[in-house]
């Protein structure tokens, strides 16, 4: 069961206390730039968290300017499109209600995630050049609740450990499929459904990558189904040419 820490009542609360209830995940984004960006990255995560769980969820941008810069950041970084705010009617009304905000913002009502600003002051003008899902991996590598620097030798790490993963997923799959170990997923799960701990879910990953006596196979079938949640195209490399 996912639970979250609620920072309007500084308490930790179960995200969807009411089990296949819509839940409204509203990611608030009024102006275009990197922390914006990981506010809609910790929603699009909660998203898949909630939906891996049975959920129905509701994703909702509330956002005020350069919305369009907004959506086109997002997609860029594999975040799902969000319906507008605006667009969502009175019907809906009832539905729990998740503000993700970064830092310092306020909402009134419902649960309120707070996300940590971003840093990207010494990479200026290099995203850019990088694979959005490196981006994506750097940001995932630290809790939300904790600041992200994002300096070129941090989003080099997250390339090389992005592009590391995929040869070797692509390798894997070349094997028989084997079922993700129950322990190994009961921890990817417990990882994330303690307040999105997705550095924890990034952890269970090394540690399979060269765990002993697990069939290939069942690696990969483990970054597959860790990379529900994660979204960073794990499986992208397979069928390739080396």
């Amino acid at each position: 069961m996912l639970r979250i820490y609620d920072a309007r009542t500084a308490e930790s609360v179960v995200a969807a206390p009411a089990r296949r209830a819509l839940t409204r995940v509203e990611a608030h984004a009024p102006v275009f730039g990197t922390t914006a960006l990981r506010v809609l990255l910790v929603a699009d995560v909660l998203a898949r968290a909630l939906e891996i769980g049975g959920t129905p969820v509701w994703a909702v941008l509330a956002g005020e300017e350069q919305v369009p810069e907004l959506r086109a950041g997002a997609a860029a970084l594999g975040i799902r499109p969000f319906e507008d705010r605006r667009d969502v009617g009175p019907e809906f009304a009832e539905a729990q209600l998740i503000h993700v905000v970064s830092r310092g913002d306020g909402a009134t009502d419902g649960i309120r995630l707070d996300v940590a600003p971003v840093d990207s002051t010494d990479s200026a003008g290099a995203h850019g050049d990088v694979d959005p899902a490196t981006l994506r991996l750097a940001l995932l590598t630290h809790p939300r609740s904790e600041p992200v620097h994002l300096t070129p030798a941090a989003l080099a790490d997250a390339g090389s450990t992005l592009a590391h993963w995929r040869r070797s997923v692509a390798v894997w799959a070349g094997q028989p499929s084997r079922p993700v170990p129950e322990e190994v997923r009961q921890e990817l799960r417990a990882a994330w459904e303690d307040d999105l701990d997705l550095p924890a879910v990034l952890d269970v990953l090394r540690r399979v990558e060269t765990l002993d006596g697990m069939p290939d196979g069942a690696r990969f079938e483990t970054y597959a189904y860790a990379d529900r949640i994660l979204g960073l195209e794990l499986t992208r490399e397979i069928g390739s040419s080396t």
